[in-house]
Order: structure tokens, then sequence, then C-alpha cells
């Protein structure tokens, strides 16, 4: 089985993520893939949800913070301004709490706390994965809210005090479990979403993989496979080169067989090290072409996503 071969086979998937370890490649390869569909007829939407990514760089435009933004025709790309977002989300807690108790300012100590709590970077998956325990507090403390708003609502017609606001904590409650609800669901449908990991032949990058994969098989996130990245020609290895670049082909090819026994036919592709970075359409291209082969056929389809995420 071929990366193509996925792609061609499930034409239905809205949603396409790259995970793995920092610097292995994923968004190079989300921009590839997405270049891919794009030349298939599909029209793609390339983002990604790491700070530390740079699209811009990949496609050689200035694209941080302006939304979606036309590299080609059916292919577009969005740099999320992460800090904008961490503190937009800043205020709408600030907001929330003041609302919620009737407070002029937010406590310093409760300041501090929303400050920390928003700043942690690269933990989406991590969070999608998590849902369900989420999903199992907030039904707990929901049905702790409910329960507390009936005896509410009986001292109030006791007392004949004025009428009960509508519960915000409570609001608030289901909002969040609806938004966890919503996004784990996208993560873990099969017949919407693939996760492929991205790996190299080296030891750290393949340990980090295989924790990875075993938390995402526990939280039934679908991954459908590994491609291999940084793969040095092993005809190099019939040239006179020095003995460093012979000792890592020698190294490579032992991690490339521990890749095979661990993964078998879900390895879908080896993609070479070039001989220059990977920016700009005619780089980009040819990255897609090592990813998926000269695939030329083109077709009228729904529009998808795909992204660069870590786990």
């Amino acid at each position: 089985m071929s990366l193509a071969h996925i792609f061609q086979e499930h034409p239905q998937r809205r949603y396409i993520m790259f995970g793995g370890k920092g610097g292995l490649g994923k968004t190079t390869f989300s921009a590839a893939a997405a270049y891919h569909l794009a030349q298939q007829g599909f029209r793609v939407l390339v983002f990604s949800v790491d700070p530390q990514a740079s699209l811009s760089d990949i496609f050689e435009r200035d694209i941080y913070g302006k939304g979606p933004v036309e590299i080609m025709p059916n292919l577009f790309a969005q740099e999320i301004d992460a800090d904008q977002h961490i503190r937009a989300y800043q205020d709408e807690i600030r907001n929330k709490i003041l609302d919620m108790y009737g407070m002029e300012e937010v406590p310093e100590e409760i300041e501090s706390y929303i400050q920390a709590a928003a700043a942690e970077p690269a933990m989406e998956v991590y969070y999608l994965s998590m849902a369900s325990v989420y999903d199992e507090w907030i039904d707990k403390i929901t049905k702790l809210r409910e329960e507390m708003a009936e005896y509410s609502k009986v001292a109030s017609l006791i007392q004949r005090d004025k009428e009960l606001e509508e519960d915000m904590i409570l609001k608030e409650l289901l909002d969040i479990k609806y938004r966890i609800n919503t996004s784990s669901g996208i993560l873990t449908d099969k017949e919407k979403t693939a996760f492929f990991f991205v790996i190299i032949p080296e030891e750290m990058a393949l340990i980090d993989t295989l924790k990875a994969a075993e938390l995402f098989a526990k939280f039934q996130v679908p991954l459908c496979g590994y491609v291999v990245n940084r793969v040095i020609p092993p005809e190099l290895g019939q040239q006179n080169i020095p003995a460093y670049l012979r000792n890592r082909l020698e190294m490579q090819e032992r991690y490339l067989i521990r890749i095979d026994e661990l993964f078998g036919e879900q390895v879908l592709a080896q993609i070479p090290e070039f001989e220059r970075d990977i920016t700009g359409l005619p780089m980009i291209e040819k990255m897609a072409e090592a990813m998926f082969g000269m695939v030329t056929e083109s077709s009228t389809a729904p529009p998808r996503s795909v992204e660069g995420a870590k786990p």
C-alpha cells in the first residue's frame, strides 16, 4: 500500500494530518500533500497549529496572521497567529469571570492563572486525545450544577424573591463539552480523518513515535500509516565517500530494517534527503512527486484541510 493509494481509496476524507517529533518535516509534508490534492482538483486549506511552524517560509509568501491566502488554484494556506488567539482567549475568560461573579476586576491570583494556563503551546492533539476524560468530568460537574439549580428554584419559590437568572456556569460547561466533543469527533472519525506519522531513521525519533502511536491508539485516533523522511540514497555507499557519511548510511540501514519490522505495510513512503531546502512551489512539487509518485488524474471534489500537527 502506498500513500497515493490511501488518498485515492478514501476520497471522502476531509481532514489530513501529519504529526511526529519536532523538526522531522510535518509542515513540509502537509504543504506537499496539499499541493498534490490541489493538483487533483480538490480545494485545499493547509494550516498548522504549531506556533513554531512556518508555512510562510515553505511557500515563500508572507501569510502569517492574514487568514487563508491563495497560493495557487485550489490551494490556500493559513499560518495562525497563536499569540493573538491566546490573547483573545484570555480576554474571553476574564469577561466570563466578571460576568458570572459580578466582579469589577479579576483578582490578581486568578489573573496569574489565566496567563499561565493559556500559554501552553503545542498541546492541541494531546488535549483532543484527552476528550473522554474532560467529557466525563464535565458530565459530573453538569449533573451537580443541575441539582444545585433545582434546590435554588425551590428556595426561590419559597422565599418569593426574584426569578432565577440563567445559570451561566452551567451554560459555559455545556459549551465546553460541545466544543470538546465536536473536536474529538472529527479527530476520531475514520471516514473523514486520516493521520500520518512522519519519522526519520534515527533512534530517538523512533522511540518517540512508538510512544505517540500508543497514545493515539488508546484514544482511537485513526492512524493510517507512517512516512519515512530524510532517507540518504543508499547508492552513495557504492562511491568513495567520507567515513562519516558511510557510518550514517550503515546506521540508517539498521533503523530502516527496524522500521520495517515494527510497521511493515504501514510504511507508505520513503522520502529521500533532498539537495536543498523544500521551499517554493518547484521544490514542493518535487516533494509531492516523491510522496505520491507521478499521479496526474484530476477530479472535482469537495474541499479538504491538511494540517501539520504535533502529538
